[in-house]
């Protein structure tokens, strides 16, 4: 009977960072707080729930090694990837639409060792986020990264897993799943709403790896 909840709501602080991107350093904080949500250089506390036109998703540009949009063709999944940083409490920023996915632009960049992390919203009050159905993938399934030139990635999923919100193991995340070969991890809200609040009780982690 509840209502769609939205977002991700997960938040890391990490102390440091290797040049190959991977983490070195223990989250010493996940958390949701709607109020303090933001994407890239957005303040918007919370998530649009407008969705991208066709216009919107052609004319979307990034450099040429970020990147740009991730396809997931067994979630019917096509998403603009908006470049995220941290907010000024050491959080995770996460996108300003439910639509959009973020990626965290300290970990690695499409092609390169280490691995990317990319977030995305479940949901929202009223509809179905962009990762709403990450939790159908599983071990073997594809999906892909193009980049602002236009050359794509594909990655195949290795393992999901199952975090409570406190535990998320943040260095798994940040760091490729296969030795040798590039990663893409995902990471959305999951489990159930905690009562009388919008935070939900866990978090789902998509690791997959590069093919060649």
């Amino acid at each position: 009977m509840a209502a769609v909840i939205f977002g991700i709501g997960l938040f890391v602080s990490v102390q440091g960072w290797k040049t190959n991107h991977q983490a070195v350093a223990a989250v010493t904080h996940l958390a949701q707080s709607v109020a303090t949500q933001t994407a890239s250089a957005d303040t918007a506390t919370v998530p649009s729930t407008a969705q991208p036109s066709t216009n919107d998703l052609s004319s979307y540009n990034v450099a040429p090694d970020k990147p740009r949009y991730i396809t997931i063709d067994k979630i019917g999944v096509h998403a603009r990837v908006l470049s995220l940083g941290l907010t000024a409490d050491g959080a995770l920023a996460v996108p300003g639409n439910v639509f959009d996915a973020g990626w965290y632009n300290r970990s690695s960049l499409p092609g390169q060792p280490g691995a990317m992390v990319i977030d995305g919203h479940v949901s929202s009050w009223t509809t179905n986020g962009v990762f709403y159905d990450l939790k159908k993938l599983a071990a073997g399934d594809t999906l892909s990264i193009e980049r602002g030139d236009g050359q794509k990635f594909t990655y195949k999923v290795v393992r999901t897993v199952l975090y409570d919100a406190e535990s998320v193991d943040m260095q798994a995340l940040t760091q490729a799943i296969t030795a040798g070969k590039p990663g893409l991890n995902l990471i959305t809200c999951a489990g159930k709403v905690k009562p009388g609040t919008s935070e939900f009780t866990q978090r789902l982690a998509v690791f997959t790896e590069q093919l060649q």
